[in-house]
């Protein structure tokens, strides 16, 4: 039965984004309190995701070998080759096209938790997918470069500090997760606790939208366009989903599982790498817009997605 937190979703993500921007448009000055408490407010959030989560299914979820296929197929191989049919649409500039392709390239493993148990996936295979997703991300990421983007990029690395710290805010908050449900408490905290992931989650689309929303003026030239392009994608990752699930026969709950992981893209990663690329002055601008136009998204993918599977 769903509580009054999860009835309310939509306006309480949508009134919490319009609420930061606001702040972050007209108090700059605040904007480092949004950066500097987003990652510890997400740690939060995923610890509340996981507690929820009956960690004893997992071996089965690690023998769903479809469920897995139909996913690297879809992230991996349909989304780059969306991705790749998507810049032709944006102007030459390279900072806004390597920043559409940073963002749209790359799955999420942080809030694409989140917003599966809000949408009623399998928290389970959720949980599997996560670690492969981020692997094959790591090792895929710059050879997508080099293809779309020639040699100009063959110098790229990932920072290992950015890669651990995405790392840790997923890990962290699954082992303490694990840990307490082990305890004699554990059921009854999260029990009580169970309708938390939805007031953590506002927190953090707060924060985002507070950090960010300042870089924003410097896309003002471009903000339609990437408007579409972004919209364009979430209803094609929609659609992909659809079709992956009914093509893999996957379960209901397997298949909404598979479309938060095709509509949720990884811009906390690649936002600080962008930062490194040189002659990429507005593709971080571009990555924040992409977070902020996803946030929204995924507002409506968690009412949706369910009636569609």
């Amino acid at each position: 039965m769903e509580s009054l937190w999860e009835r309310h979703q939509l306006p309480l993500y949508l009134g919490a984004a319009l609420l930061g921007a606001g702040l972050g448009f007209g108090l700059p000055g605040l904007a480092p309190w949004g950066e500097g408490f987003l990652w510890p407010a997400l740690a939060v959030l995923l610890f509340f995701t996981f507690l929820q989560v009956p960690f004893r299914i997992l071996r089965q979820a690690f023998r769903d070998r479809t469920f897995f296929l139909a996913a690297v197929v879809g992230n991996f191989l349909l989304v780059p080759l969306l991705v790749y049919g998507l810049l032709p649409l944006l102007p030459q500039d390279p900072g806004l096209r390597l920043g559409v392709a940073l963002v749209l390239l790359v799955p999420c493993t942080d809030w694409f938790l989140a917003f599966s148990y809000l949408g009623r996936g399998d928290m389970a295979r959720a949980l599997v997918l996560t670690p492969l997703n981020l692997l094959l991300q790591l090792a895929l990421l710059p050879l997508y470069l080099l293809l779309f983007f020639g040699e100009a990029l063959s110098a790229y690395h990932p920072d290992p500090a950015t890669l651990v710290g995405a790392g840790l805010v997923v890990l962290l908050p699954l082992f303490l997760a694990f840990w307490v449900q082990g305890r004699p408490w554990g059921k009854a905290l999260a029990s009580r606790t169970a309708y938390w992931p939805v007031p953590l989650l506002t927190l953090v689309v707060f924060l985002v939208a507070l950090g960010h929303a300042g870089l924003l003026p410097g896309l003002w030239g471009h903000l339609l366009l990437l408007f579409g392009v972004f919209l364009l994608y979430l209803a094609w990752a929609l659609g992909l989903s659809l079709f992956l699930a009914r093509i893999f026969r996957l379960p209901a709950k397997a298949g909404r599982t598979l479309a938060f992981s095709l509509g949720t893209r990884n811009s906390f990663l690649v936002l600080p790498l962008s930062l490194a690329v040189p002659e990429a002055d507005l593709a971080p601008l571009v990555i924040v817009f992409q977070s902020l136009m996803e946030l929204l998204g995924m507002v409506f993918f968690v009412r949706l997605v369910p009636r569609l599977l």
